[in-house]
């Protein structure tokens, strides 16, 4: 047992080089895609926004019918109308991901009306853009349900199938947030960094379930209605990610079965700032940026 233990610990080491060495082959060599022409995607908040830039991409690649879910039936219908012209058979629900009878039922539904989801989009979020004092009550359960525990629940409602198919993949529409907070934005970085852990614990829990897996992408700011009037000190260094150029990265993920996506590559610095600076210097880091004060702005959507 101690010359297995010993065996094990030495060639620890060089297993790690070896992953290290097969990632950054990866990186030149052109990866193998994953074919999409067999995949039902459902993306939550699927009407406007990343949800609806996600719906044409994945329709772009060749994925075989498309679900939407979400709470407003006009940007429902006209995102599922516009994808049809594509050629790609859509469909939509209305359904609140916050409720959880509500995304039950509606998970049923769409078994028997579409068939089984084998690519999952949790994209739906809200943000209340203010501070813990200012917030209401409701209003912060009301994040809290939709950006998080709505992962619970459409988790939970499609992934048991994905096992016994061994197909699928969720996927998870985070925020860099997650792991940098800002005032002003309590309820939306708080319910980030918890999907963040619920997306690393579950990528963690799938690695011995043959072919599902599982992506969850990080994206800086992104111009789209919901953080509308945000403001950062200099745009021109730090330019708001555009919602299609985040659409399509996340796709390529999941066609390559990437884990994780930071967006843009530069936020992986600030993840190394953050391990290795002290709290005074991360703050003015925030002073300097302008996030620090970037909600003052805010307006959402309207």
């Amino acid at each position: 047992m101690q010359w297995k233990r010993l065996g094990a610990l030495l060639l620890f080491p060089l297993q790690m080089v070896c992953l290290v060495v097969k990632a950054a082959v990866c990186l030149v060599l052109p990866p193998r895609l994953r074919d999409l022409s067999r995949d039902n995607v459902l993306v939550t908040g699927g009407g406007r926004g990343i949800g609806r830039h996600l719906a044409r991409e994945f329709a772009r690649r060749g994925a075989r019918k498309i679900i939407l879910w979400g709470r407003t039936e006009k940007c429902l219908k006209e995102t599922t109308e516009e994808i049809r012209l594509m050629g790609t058979e859509c469909h939509y629900f209305i359904c609140d991901v916050g409720n959880r009878e509500e995304v039950y039922r509606q998970a049923k539904a769409v078994r028997e009306k579409v068939g089984d989801i084998t690519i999952l989009v949790n994209n739906a979020a809200v943000v209340h853009g203010k501070s813990l004092m200012d917030s209401d009550d409701d209003a912060l359960l009301k994040s809290q349900h939709i950006n998080t525990l709505g992962q619970f629940w459409t988790t939970k409602a499609f992934l048991p199938r994905m096992l016994e198919l061994q197909n699928g993949h969720i996927v998870c529409l985070n925020s860099v947030l997650a792991l940098s907070a800002i005032p002003g934005a309590i309820d939306y970085c708080t319910s980030k960094a918890s999907s963040f852990a619920f997306m690393e614990s579950l990528t963690l829990g799938l690695l011995d379930c043959p072919g599902v897996n599982a992506t969850t992408v990080l994206p800086f700011h992104t111009s789209t209605e919901m953080f509308q009037g945000m403001r950062i000190r200099f745009p021109s260094l730090f330019p708001p990610l555009k919602p299609e150029t985040v659409a399509r990265r996340t796709v390529e993920a999941v066609q390559t079965n990437q884990a994780f996506l930071l967006l843009p590559w530069t936020m992986h610095v600030l993840v190394i700032l953050k391990s290795i600076l002290p709290q005074a210097a991360l703050e003015e880091i925030h002073k300097f940026s302008g996030s620090y004060t970037c909600m003052n702005t805010f307006k959402g959507r309207t």
